[in-house]
């Protein structure tokens, strides 16, 4: 298809973990019924971000993956036809945990997980305590509507992670998210977070000649500390909004990407094709120190 409809669900979410997957599901079936054909959900929307504290009664918060959200989710994706991209909270087994994203088919079927490379530690992100990083590589799904990789939220600031997932043929990079504004900052440190954020992202997207759709929670949390600032957008294959969503409103949007567009990017622009592949070995090195 050269053709597909993404729906975008920024929500705000509730210490119950039920009620918000009810509230997804809902959204997921507004989206579908608005024509979407993939439907991706904000990071970790099952609960309100946890990660702000080190709390180890947090941690029943996870379930398995496959389990009771992709049974419940699957079953929404066979109904509305639609590809769903759930981020979860992975109990691996006793003592490991991942931040794990799965993909549902349109026909209801698990398709397989992303487990987050990278991994934040920072006041009020402190990732690091609950989620071990992932080891399934990066990864590409290929479902019913198109082949798209899957990056969580702090992936976003590591272009190697969106080159890699594009080289293994993505036609679109989606971006689950949780990220906002620590409300004692002023205005100028929040505008100028704000748009690093979605310009290394749209720097993605033109580097790789890829849609990118971010897709973030909105709301205040953290007892009114931490403002997620929604903002979820869309960019073409270089780097042009297609669409930004509100920093205070939940939306459901959907919109429909040409994927052929890729080819007309990439071959008036032809990144990949002057890729220096010979000498780029030292990528891999930590830091470059002189001799």
């Amino acid at each position: 298809m050269s053709t597909v409809k993404v729906g975008l669900v920024q929500m705000s979410c509730t210490a119950n973990k039920e009620e918000n997957l009810q509230k997804a599901i809902e959204k997921v079936k507004e989206a579908a019924a608005k024509g979407a054909q993939i439907v991706c959900l904000q990071e970790l929307f099952t609960s309100l971000y946890f990660c702000d504290v080190e709390d180890y009664d947090n941690f029943k918060l996870a379930e398995p993956i496959p389990g009771p959200s992709t049974e419940a989710l699957g079953k929404v994706a066979a109904e509305a036809g639609v590809v769903i991209i759930a981020s979860l909270f992975e109990k691996r087994t006793q003592g490991i945990y991942h931040n794990t994203t799965a993909v549902l088919d349109a026909d209801g079927s698990y398709l397989g997980k992303y487990r987050k490379m990278h991994i934040p530690d920072d006041p009020a992100y402190y990732e690091k305590f609950y989620f071990t990083p992932g080891d399934l590589g990066y990864k590409v799904f290929k479902t019913k509507f198109a082949t798209f990789g899957v990056l969580i939220c702090w992936d976003q600031w590591y272009p190697e992670a969106a080159r890699i997932t594009s080289l293994m043929g993505a036609e679109i990079l989606f971006y689950p998210t949780a990220i906002g504004w620590a409300t004692a900052q002023d205005e100028a440190t929040n505008t100028e977070q704000y748009n690093a954020w979605q310009t290394i992202q749209r720097s993605h997207a033109v580097a790789n000649g890829v849609h990118v759709v971010s897709v973030n929670r909105v709301g205040l949390e953290q007892n009114g500390a931490m403002k997620f600032w929604g903002g979820s957008f869309v960019s073409n294959p270089f780097g042009t909004l297609l669409y930004k969503a509100s920093h205070d409103q939940e939306e459901v949007t959907v919109l429909e990407l040409d994927l052929a567009k890729t080819d007309r990017y990439r071959t008036h622009w032809p990144f990949l094709r002057d890729r220096r592949i010979d000498s780029y070995q030292s990528i891999t090195k930590r830091f470059i120190d002189e001799d």
